[in-house]
C-alpha cells in the first residue's frame, strides 16, 4: 500500500543543492529527447551528475545526458535536468516526479517541460515546434495515488488549466517576434516504451490528442499540484497519420528533435526573461 510522500529524502537533496550552489534559481527546465542543445545557451555555474546527488535515479536513456545544471539563461538563475525519469524505464510515478517536488522545494514556481512528441494532427510536420495546451493521462496510473498531504497540496487537484494561458499567450507573441512556427495542441501521455500502432494513432486522434509522448503528465500533475506554473512543448519528431505513418525509430526521433533545437532555444530563452 502506497504511503504519504515521504518529505525527508526530499529536504535531503533540496539541502545538498543549496548548500553547493550559489544561485537561488527562478525557473525549472526538464529537457527531453534531443533536446540538449538548450545547454549551449545556458552560462552554467554548477552542474551535477544525477549519480551524485542524494536520492536520485539515474536516466538510462540515449540523449538524456543525467545531469542537473545551475546557472543563467538570458539573465535568469535557473536550474536544468538534463534528461528525464521515464515510467517505461521501471520506476514507479513518485520516482519520475521526484526531481519536481526536490525543485517546489528549493522554492521554484515556474517551470518549463519539453519532449519529443509523434504528431497525429495532419497540419504538422516532422520538427514542428507544439506548445501543449492540455493533456490526456493515458498512463494508467497517476503520481498523487496514496494518502495525501494536505500541507502540500489538495486531495483533488484541478487541472481546468493544467498549462498555463497566460505564460501560452506570450509564447504565442514570442513566436510570431521571432517568425518561430508554433503549432499547439492536446498531449497524450502513454507508457511507452514502444511507438504506436497505426490503430491507436488513428484512437489518440479520434479522442482528442494531437501529439503523443511517454513523459511530461505526471510531471505536469504534480507542478500543478503543488501550486507551480507549467508550460510544455513538444518537438514532433514523427508522423501518425493516417497515410503518413512510416517506421520510427529513436535515432530518428533524436535527429528530428536536433533540427528543431534552435528555434525551441531561442523561445524558451525568450520566455524565460520574459515569464513575470
Amino acid at each position: 500500500m502506497l504511503q504519504k510522500i515521504d518529505l525527508e529524502p526530499i529536504k535531503e537533496t533540496a539541502c545538498f543543492f543549496e548548500n553547493n550552489i550559489s544561485n537561488k534559481p527562478e525557473v525549472a527546465i526538464v529537457l527531453g529527447s534531443g533536446l540538449g542543445g538548450l545547454v549551449k545557451d545556458l552560462q552554467i555555474e554548477h552542474e551535477f551528475p544525477y549519480k551524485d546527488i542524494p536520492n536520485f535515479p539515474i536516466s538510462t536513456v540515449k540523449g538524456h545526458k543525467g545531469t542537473m545544471i545551475f546557472g543563467k539563461l538570458n539573465g535568469v538563475d535557473v536550474m536544468v535536468m538534463n534528461g528525464r525519469f521515464h515510467y517505461y524505464e521501471g520506476n514507479d510515478m513518485r520516482t519520475i516526479t521526484f526531481p519536481i517536488q526536490v525543485m517546489h522545494q528549493m522554492g521554484v514556481k515556474k517551470l518549463v517541460l519539453s519532449n519529443a512528441a509523434g504528431g497525429m494532427n495532419p497540419t504538422f510536420d516532422i520538427s514542428d515546434i507544439m506548445i501543449i495546451t492540455d493533456h490526456i493521462n493515458h498512463m494508467g496510473n497517476n503520481p498523487l495515488m496514496g494518502p495525501n498531504d494536505d500541507d502540500l497540496g489538495p486531495r483533488f487537484p484541478d487541472m481546468s488549466e493544467a498549462y498555463s494561458h497566460r505564460i501560452i499567450k506570450l509564447a504565442k507573441e514570442i513566436g510570431r517576434e521571432f517568425n518561430i512556427k508554433l503549432q499547439h495542441g492536446v498531449y497524450i501521455g502513454v507508457t511507452g516504451p514502444t511507438f504506436e500502432t497505426p490503430a491507436e494513432y488513428r484512437m489518440y486522434h479520434i479522442w482528442g490528442a494531437d501529439a503523443v509522448g511517454m513523459s511530461t503528465v505526471p510531471e505536469t500533475i504534480v507542478a500543478r499540484y503543488l501550486g507551480m506554473e507549467v508550460f510544455a512543448l513538444s518537438v514532433i519528431t514523427d508522423l501518425g497519420v493516417v497515410g503518413q505513418i512510416e517506421k520510427a525509430s529513436h535515432d530518428e526521433v533524436l535527429h528530428a528533435a536536433e533540427k528543431a533545437e534552435p528555434k525551441m532555444v531561442k523561445l524558451v530563452s525568450e520566455l524565460v526573461a520574459r515569464w513575470k
